[in-house]
């Protein structure tokens, strides 16, 4: 399934908040692969998975429960954490 174009700036902007959050050095929300396991494989802890929380809770006006911190495992998965809290409701 294609990406939307929104999706594609929640994807860009998570990246960079991650990159400035983490002082990333060598890498760019353009360079910054959304598959990449956040813990796993780039190392993020538990305290910089609850600082890019809040971070995402400030910029998006959504509530991220502490039990909902293991399924943002990657960029992508944030990014469609933060698509379903921020989609309307009918």
């Amino acid at each position: 399934m294609p990406e939307s174009s929104a999706l594609k700036a929640i994807v860009r902007r998570v990246a960079e908040i991650i990159i400035d959050e983490l002082k990333l050095e060598d890498v760019t929300p353009d360079t910054f692969n959304p598959e990449m396991d956040l813990v796993d494989e780039l190392g993020i802890d538990s305290m910089d998975l609850a600082t890019i929380a809040l971070v995402l809770q400030d910029e998006y006006k959504i509530v991220i429960d502490e039990d909902d911190y293991p399924k943002l495992k990657t960029v992508r998965l944030i990014c469609e954490y933060i698509e379903e809290k921020t989609a309307p409701r009918h």
